[in-house]
């Protein structure tokens, strides 16, 4: 249980850096630059524009995951009861959910073909901190049981 504890623990580093890690790279023509974009960057462009999904992104990007997170670590703590690991099994495909969106809009950004887009370490970075919580809990559920 204590590399549960740990590897838990250690994704309240690891989701930060991919917050502000860029998630992919884009440009309008391949000659220039291109603009990288972070979840955080993505979030604050959303704001203007559509607060709603604003909104969305905010909670399935940032607050499920580190909700979760903590959670997970308040159960391996006994401070929290263990039959609140369904809902946390929730909340990590909603994180998960937020990896497909960005895969989706790469997809067809690159099917419109008008400029630049490249992924970045931080789509990585960040699906794997997904994927790993999303491991944290399935493997605490099976020694709770």
């Amino acid at each position: 249980m204590t590399n549960l504890k740990l590897a838990n623990l250690s994704l309240l580093i690891l989701f930060p850096i991919a917050w502000f890690a860029p998630l992919l790279r884009a440009g309008l023509l391949p000659l220039f630059s291109l603009d990288e974009i972070s979840t955080v960057t993505a979030i604050q462009a959303l704001w203007e524009s559509d607060i709603f999904l604003a909104l969305l992104v905010t909670f399935l990007a940032i607050f499920a995951p580190i909700l979760k997170v903590v959670a997970t670590a308040l159960i391996h703590f006994d401070l929290l009861s263990n039959k609140t690991l369904p809902t946390l099994e929730v909340l990590g495909k909603l994180a998960m959910a937020d990896v497909f969106l960005i895969a989706i809009y790469i997809v067809a950004a690159k099917g419109v073909g008008v400029g630049r887009l490249e992924t970045g370490w931080g789509l990585y970075l960040f699906t794997a901190c997904v994927l790993g919580s999303m491991l944290v809990t399935h493997l605490t559920k099976r020694q709770l049981r």
